[in-house]
């Protein structure tokens, strides 16, 4: 059951308002607007009016600032108790401005629509329950609050009087979270939808069709949620801890650590806990994607030990962990998994007391930016060692660097092709055959893939897409 944030104060008004203009849409003779929504499992055709920008209410329920919300503590607060409130309203008009990733920054795409509106206009209506809030549409309302005010108008499709707060998420993720809707939401908000879904017992089938996507991706996604709250718990230090936003730009290390993780876990677990933990150290102090990989369960031990700035004693195992309510024992993390979530940890703390507006004594601050740069300094010299030694072993392992190679040569080739079209010199026919063979030559790939890759990543499942389809 989706929360509900009661009715904004003008509710009544708004009714009013909105049921005069449907009743006049209704006596006219004119052309008709209408707008076809998915409503409650079947496709409905609401009537569009006009309204003003200035009597329409942001939805506190948004799937596109969820996790930005939490940026300002405070006023996140008022916005759970009063969303109604004109201070609540400023903050989520801010967010859906607001870069996902820095909501101190304006997002660039937000300046796009402003600029579209300005010059075409509003192409596609918003959709407001009789109240006047605004189920799709928000961002198009802040856009046009800043550049009209508001007395100026908005189209909108206007929902049922019957509509519940439940049917209003449901229609949002309908209309927004699609891969055509212009602007996607977030990757962590896009996480937190799906698991909103979970939560009211919507099968997984269902919402990988919802986000046009997989099960196994709805699956992967839950997990990274899951990583990432137990993070966030763990950060907290002298009253500070990360928020949501710290980890929307990590989704693709996330995907790579979630497959890698499995990979490892079905072999053995003490061991995919050990590469979590050391690849979540990593990620936390900043480093790229292609740097994680050389990152392995046995990375600390071989490499970041003797480079850490702290040589202190490593956390002896421990000897059991009591299950609450049962009174059983069982055997406890190892010492090198308690000394890796401990490095985790001192990352994760540090983190939290130096980000932008903690509120934590100046000295602490200071003290935590100091061990962050001591932590990445040690982690970079231990990846760099570990990258040495990667590639010495991927020398044995052709297939990557042989597709590398062809990747070079494509390159060049469209360099070719360019100098060809100014001296008319190109053998087309040639050129066709050569494309030919290339194709014949994916479709091989593609087949000794699927066989031999397990856990296929962006590149390998595009190319199943496109050319395993018959196998």
């Amino acid at each position: 059951m989706a929360k509900g944030y009661g009715l904004p104060p003008d509710a009544e008004e708004n009714r009013d308002l909105v049921r005069s203009r449907l009743d006049e849409i209704a006596a006219g003779d004119g052309p008709r607007e209408t707008f076809t929504v998915e409503w409650r499992g079947a496709p409905e055709h609401l009537e569009v009016i006009q309204m003003a920008v200035g009597n329409l209410y942001y939805n506190p329920a948004t799937h596109r600032i969820r996790a930005q919300s939490s940026h300002e503590p405070k006023r996140a607060a008022r916005l759970a108790d009063d969303p109604w409130s004109a201070d609540s309203q400023e903050y989520l008009d801010h967010l859906l401005q607001a870069l996902p990733a820095n909501p101190a920054r304006t997002d660039p795409e937000f300046d796009e629509l402003v600029a579209s509106l300005k010059e075409y206009g509003q192409t596609e209506p918003g959709l407001i329950t009789h109240e006047g809030i605004l189920a799709n549409g928000n961002t198009r309302r802040a856009a046009l609050m800043q550049l009209y005010g508001p007395n100026h108008t908005m189209r909108v499709a206007v929902l049922p009087p019957s509509c519940s707060w439940q049917d209003i998420a449901a229609i949002e993720l309908s209309l927004q979270l699609r891969k055509e809707h212009r602007r996607d939401y977030s990757y962590i908000n896009r996480l937190l939808a799906v698991q909103e879904l979970v939560e009211q017992g919507t099968p997984l089938a269902v919402i990988a069709a919802t986000f046009r996507t997989t099960a196994d991706r709805c699956r992967q996604d839950q997990w990274v949620l899951a990583r990432i709250e137990s993070l966030i718990q763990r950060s907290e230090a002298a009253g500070e801890r990360l928020s949501l936003v710290a980890f929307e730009e990590q989704a693709e290390k996330f995907r790579e650590l979630h497959r890698a993780y499995i990979k490892q876990h079905a072999v053995n677990p003490e061991k995919a806990e050990l590469l979590l933990e050391n690849r979540l150290a990593a990620m936390l102090l900043g480093f790229a994607k292609t740097d994680v990989r050389f990152i392995e369960h046995d990375f600390r031990d071989r490499y970041l030990a003797k480079v850490l700035p702290t040589r202190e004693t490593a956390p002896e195992a421990s000897q059991s962990v009591t299950i609450p309510g049962l009174g059983r024992a069982v055997k406890g993390p190892s010492a090198a998994l308690s000394a890796a979530k401990a490095l985790t940890d001192a990352v994760l703390h540090a983190k939290a007391v130096s980000q932008l507006g903690s509120t934590a004594p100046q000295e602490i601050t200071a003290e935590a930016q100091k061990e962050i740069e001591k932590l990445h300094k040690a982690m970079d010299e231990a990846i760099s060692d570990a990258g040495r030694q990667a590639r010495i072993k991927k020398r044995k392992q052709a297939a990557p660097a042989r597709l590398a190679d062809a990747g070079r040569d494509i390159e060049q080739c469209v360099t070719d092709l360019v100098m060809s079209r100014a001296s008319r010199s190109l053998d087309e026919e040639a050129f066709d055959d050569a494309i030919t063979d290339l194709r014949q030559n994916l479709e091989k790939l593609a087949i000794e893939v699927k066989r031999t890759v397990q856990q296929p990543g962006d590149g390998v499942t595009w190319l199943l897409e496109v050319f395993g389809k018959a196998h």
